[in-house]
């Protein structure tokens, strides 16, 4: 017997195979969402980029983002189902918050992660409760660990990367993600802006307007989550348009 069989009606029953089909599922809704997101660690920075797509003229531009922050300093990018990634990234703030009132000092990355990741999986034990259609990766500049890049899956999976991507045509900007890791694995924030453009521009095999991406960044330990705006989305274009 395989899905045939009903194996993928359930969340809760593996197949004979030990697939969760459901699980499967969830993954691929997130790689069927049309957009594609990347991060990339720095030296000393992190940053997060994403395709913008406003998908009917009479959504306001300004509403449409996949970019939030959890805490001032903790950013992530939720790729996949808009209103699940919402729940997760609401859901995370409340983790986050709750954190920081126990315990007197803001919640890590790295802990962040690995609470969302748990939340995740918790949801594939339950027959009554459906996995997230959504990846987040979450970033931030760690005052002992450096820079941190983080992303989970709808099965509760998570690690730490150097650069990585999620949503569609993941598997392409990876590849690009790690030639470009290999040739240079101290990036600069800078380095780092231009290198998850281009990981963008080259995977949708076109180039974008300031007003088509959103890439959000974090400089330093001190410094906060913060958004680029247009007009400084645009001159990293215009850098990447003259150098190539």
């Amino acid at each position: 017997m395989s899905r045939d069989g009903g194996y993928d009606r359930y969340l809760t029953i593996f197949s004979p195979e030990g697939r969760l089909y459901q699980i499967e599922y969830a993954m691929k809704a997130v790689q069927s969402s049309g957009v594609l997101a990347v991060g990339v660690r720095g030296t000393d920075s992190v940053v997060l980029a994403c395709e913008k797509k406003v998908k009917d003229k009479m959504i306001d531009p300004s509403s449409v983002t996949k970019l939030f922050n959890i805490t001032p300093k903790v950013g992530a990018v939720v790729v996949g189902y808009v209103a699940d990634g919402q729940s997760v990234v609401q859901r995370t703030r409340q983790e986050a918050a709750e954190f920081e009132y126990k315990n007197g000092y803001p919640m890590p990355a790295s802990i962040m992660a690995k609470r969302v990741a748990d939340l995740a999986q918790v949801n594939t034990q339950h027959a009554g409760r459906r996995t997230m259609g959504t990846d987040i990766m979450l970033v931030s500049v760690d005052d002992e660990m450096g820079p941190q890049l983080y992303k989970v899956d709808p099965s509760g999976h998570y690690f730490g990367y150097m650069a990585v991507a999620a949503g569609s045509k993941n598997q392409e900007a990876n590849t690009l993600l790690e030639k470009k890791v290999e040739e240079n694995d101290a990036m600069n924030l800078e380095e780092a802006i231009r290198a998850a453009i281009m990981t963008l521009q080259q995977t949708a095999a076109s180039d974008f307007k300031s007003d088509e991406i959103e890439i959000g960044i974090v400089a330093d330990s001190k410094s906060p989550f913060t958004r680029l705006s247009e007009a400084e989305i645009e001159d990293h274009l215009t850098a990447i348009a003259e150098r190539d």
